[in-house]
């Protein structure tokens, strides 16, 4: 059974016995990319490497060094009729016997993994706001939910970060380069303020409002008038728009949270945290959790 609910720290130390598990070198299609690693003990598992035939080989080999003693194994795994999966690539797994010093490693490896997910600000706790938080929980971001309202940030059960903020666009701009801003309060003209002010910043890689095409056409007004002619080229909205006439907040937040780790996990979006990327007006910024250059 696997124990990915509880962090690595808390495995590796439930464990005294455990194989490390990772991909060293993948050629063609995989499940997972080099690098990625899982953890095996006896009684558990931590992470996955794509599940399926090649995920089952790679846990019984894990079990069978943990019975032998071995302390390092090297497999070559073909993923295609020989294993009963049809990826078409090949992967090469490297299986080791973990040390106190490695499970300070990985753990440390987990930390900074952690500390590096991009930041996305959920700006209203609504029923919208709500049931997105419910689904980024589940997902590789730091969640944000933050509204003006005690009672309704009291009525979320997500764990994710929540703040009652006075000044909402506060947030907005002292948020890490390269986070993503859902826009949806119970007011519109805080709408226009915060949407305004995470356009401004220029290196979000998301930036929704919740409405319709009616709303969008006022809102460019209202920046053109109001934000020394503002565009809103990089907006997104209406948000979660993919034909569904399905209004209900769990529905709607579903297509938004595709939109929002669609951007956030793209290949420029993916290589931000160990390096300098360009940001949508031409500067450059340090990861996501640097400051614009």
């Amino acid at each position: 059974m696997s124990n990915s609910a509880v962090s690595l720290d808390e495995f590796l130390a439930a464990h005294a016995s455990v194989i490390r598990v990772a991909l060293t070198r993948v050629r063609g299609s995989s499940p997972r990319n080099e690098g990625t690693e899982m953890f095996a003990s006896a009684q558990g598992l931590w992470g996955t490497i794509g599940g399926g035939q090649l995920e089952f080989l790679a846990i019984q080999a894990a079990r069978d060094m943990l019975q032998s003693g071995d302390l390092v194994r090297e497999l070559d795994v073909p993923l295609g009729p020989e294993i009963g999966q049809c990826c078409g690539g090949r992967v090469e797994i490297r299986l080791t016997r973990m040390r106190s010093s490695d499970k300070r490693a990985a753990a440390d490896r987990a930390r900074e993994t952690k500390a590096a997910l991009p930041h996305a600000y959920v700006m209203g706790a609504g029923h919208v706001g709500r049931a997105l938080a419910d689904l980024f929980q589940h997902l590789p971001v730091r969640c944000i939910l933050i509204d003006t309202r005690t009672e309704e940030i009291a009525l979320n059960t997500a764990a994710v970060e929540t703040r009652i903020s006075v000044l909402p666009e506060a947030d907005i701009w002292s948020a890490p380069a390269g986070s993503a801003f859902i826009v949806l309060t119970h007011d519109h003209a805080l709408d226009f303020l915060l949407t305004s002010a995470a356009l401004e910043r220029g290196d979000a890689l998301y930036v929704g409002m919740i409405g319709s095409a009616t709303k969008r056409a006022k809102f460019k007004n209202w920046a053109r008038m109001h934000c020394d002619g503002q565009t809103i080229e990089d907006l997104n909205c209406p948000i979660g728009a993919c034909g569904s006439r399905d209004k209900r907040p769990s529905v709607i937040a579903a297509f938004v949270v595709a939109e929002v780790i669609a951007e956030l996990t793209t290949e420029t979006a993916a290589t931000a945290p160990i390096g300098a990327i360009e940001a949508p007006q031409g500067r450059a910024y340090l990861g996501r959790t640097g400051r614009l250059a």
